[in-house]
């Protein structure tokens, strides 16, 4: 299905529309390849050289240093179009956009010290270059197995020392490991007599060829295996303030107040939702490549199912859309129930319409010879992404819903909440105060 189909193209500007055609012009080509990167679990590295030559590195670069400038909405329409193709690759893809985001968004809002945004901006010239002239790609590694970073501090640390900073530590699930150019890796600031914190958070751009970085374990899961997610140590690795992303502390410090900023896994499972149903419906019209042309349409169950996958599909992109097309620092409790509740709506619809997909078209659908029984391993993966798990969705959906706001942390729990990361309100005179 065309996204004409499924979009209101009113809303967009020509320069978006111009990009959503030329992803699906290059998407054709991912669809051939992921296959054999499933197969294999090797990184698309054809994929991305193509979307380096397109300019989609700089997608969400401000056009001031020679990016797009593609807002948050933009982007995930365009993140949904190559997952729609290849769900690997538009996961990665988000790890990279993902740290230009942080660059460009946490840098705007209006929460930041004048000290802060004046160390920011030298920050954020050195980093859009790497990616602008040098078409450099970054990971995003945060992940740390067993440890959830929305509860407790970052583990991964970094001490003080001369003429920069050390960093120690393991990231479990290092998509692009060892295929991108930096790591945008964040980490905890350790000082002598003091507790770790959120808010001494770091964030560096580590070379992939740093002197004590090394990528380590298998990478053997059951989707997703294209992204290459396998383990990250950094051993004593020396970084300086040219390697800052951020100034210290801004992570922490914006992180519960660009909550949609958080949600950008999202796109991929929207875009692997929407190719689970146009495999569905041209199954059922015998067009499938490799099988025989058998038209499966005379089967009222089966014409009754699609029409229930289409009724899915249309509720998870219509809240979907309607939450990134808003996406906005600071907002309103509402539209942050609304995002919270299309990420649970999306993470859990992919793989709802995966297996009713399954069921619908039957035992030949599910031969390794055609994209269905690849899309319905990688749509179980999007409900344990951090930091939006649907665990966590829920549990900030409900808490929301029959509390204030400053109750929420007075409520007793028996577990360790992971509400580091939900939004939080704040008042515009408070704003202009920190300012």
């Amino acid at each position: 299905m065309n996204y004409a189909n499924y979009y209101d193209l009113s809303r967009f500007r020509a320069e978006h529309i111009e990009m959503l055609d030329r992803i699906n012009e290059m998407g054709v080509k991912f669809a051939k390849r992921a296959p054999e990167h499933d197969r294999d679990a090797s990184f698309p590295t054809q994929n991305y050289d193509e979307l380096r030559e397109a300019g989609f590195l700089k997608l969400v670069i401000p056009q001031e240093f020679g990016g797009y400038g593609f807002t948050l909405g933009e982007y995930a329409t365009i993140g949904a179009e190559i997952g729609k193709y290849c769900g690997a690759t538009a996961l990665t893809f988000n790890m990279h956009t993902s740290s230009m985001m942080w660059l460009r968004f946490m840098y705007e809002m209006d929460n930041l010290s004048e000290k802060e945004r004046r160390a920011f901006k030298r920050m954020r010239e050195i980093q859009f270059a790497k990616v602008v002239n040098d078409g450099a790609i970054f990971s995003q590694p945060i992940s740390e197995g067993g440890v959830n970073w929305t509860s407790e501090p970052i583990k991964t640390n970094c001490r003080k020392v001369d003429g920069g900073w050390v960093i120690n530590g393991l990231k479990k699930f290092a998509s692009l490991a060892g295929n991108c150019d930096y790591y945008s890796t964040v980490c905890t600031e350790h000082f002598d007599g003091k507790e770790p914190a959120h808010e001494d958070t770091m964030d560096f751009a580590v070379h992939k060829d740093a002197p004590g970085v090394s990528i380590v374990g298998d990478w053997d899961p059951i989707g997703m295996r294209g992204t290459v997610s396998r383990d990250l140590i950094l051993k004593d690795v020396f970084v300086t303030e040219d390697d800052l992303m951020m100034p210290a502390g801004v992570f922490g410090k914006t992180l519960s107040q660009w909550p949609h900023m958080m949600a950008t896994l999202s796109p991929t499972y929207m875009g692997v939702a929407q190719s689970t149903y146009d495999f569905t419906v041209q199954y059922l019209r015998g067009e499938t490549p490799a099988q025989p042309p058998i038209d499966r349409r005379i089967y009222s169950t089966k014409r009754a199912s699609v029409g229930k996958m289409y009724q899915k599909l249309s509720e998870m992109r219509a809240i979907w859309t309607n939450a990134f097309w808003e996406a906005r620092p600071f907002p309103s409790k509402a539209e942050v129930m609304r995002i919270y509740a299309a990420q649970y709506a999306v993470m859990e619809g992919a793989q709802e319409l995966a297996a009713l997909a399954i069921r619908t078209c039957g035992g030949q659908s599910m031969l390794k010879s055609l994209p269905l029984e690849r899309i319905y391993r990688d749509s179980r993966c999007g409900a344990l992404m951090l930091p939006y798990t649907t665990e966590i969705m829920e549990d900030y959906l409900s808490m929301m819903s029959v509390y204030d706001m400053e109750e929420i942390d007075r409520v007793n729990t028996e577990t360790v909440p992971a509400r580091v990361s939900m939004w939080r309100p704040v008042e515009k005179t408070d704003r202009t105060d920190a300012a």
